[in-house]
């Protein structure tokens, strides 16, 4: 597998500098990660250590399966969809911090050779009410392969910090 690239794109509205606050943020905001590519090796790697069926590790058995092929994890789908998201435009003060996970989706399978891009829009923002040093934000997080299909989706919840009073 290769690493990702850097940031690719812009977070609408967002500076590319520094680190983000609560205030940075706001509903229709969109921002991007980089990329990677998937390999075979990656994908049985994964496969092996935290989800050893056979669709995921054997060729032959994978092709009896229901996807026809040798497909990788759900599992590794997301663990990339981190890394892309951790190193891509939104970077807050305290890092990523997720609260939760609702709607995760795998509608199509990750291939071996597919590439990877992850990108996410700011769906609500929301300052603390009994912490005021902190809020919420929820995003909708799309990764999608080459062909721009839709491989990964889910809306998350994530703590961020407020900017510091001066």
């Amino acid at each position: 597998m290769s690493h990702p690239s850097s940031s690719a794109g812009q977070g609408s509205g967002a500076e590319d500098a520094g680190p983000r606050y609560l205030e940075d943020l706001a509903v229709g905001q969109r921002y991007a990660g980089g990329s990677v590519a998937v390999d075979l090796q990656a994908i049985r790697t994964f496969a092996a250590s935290f989800d050893p069926q056979p669709f995921h590790l054997d060729e032959e058995a994978a092709r009896t399966s229901v996807f026809g092929r040798l497909v990788a994890s759900g599992w590794h789908t997301m663990a990339l969809t981190m890394r892309l998201l951790v190193e891509g435009e939104l970077r807050s003060a305290w890092g990523l911090i997720g609260l939760g996970a609702d709607e995760l989706r795998w509608p199509r399978p990750v291939l071996p050779g597919d590439v990877l891009h992850v990108e996410w829009e700011v769906h609500e923002v929301r300052p603390s009410s009994s912490k005021p040093d902190r809020g919420t934000a929820r995003l909708r997080i799309m990764t999608r392969n080459q062909r721009d299909e839709v491989v990964l989706s889910l809306v998350t919840t994530i703590l961020l910090p407020r900017r510091p009073m001066v």
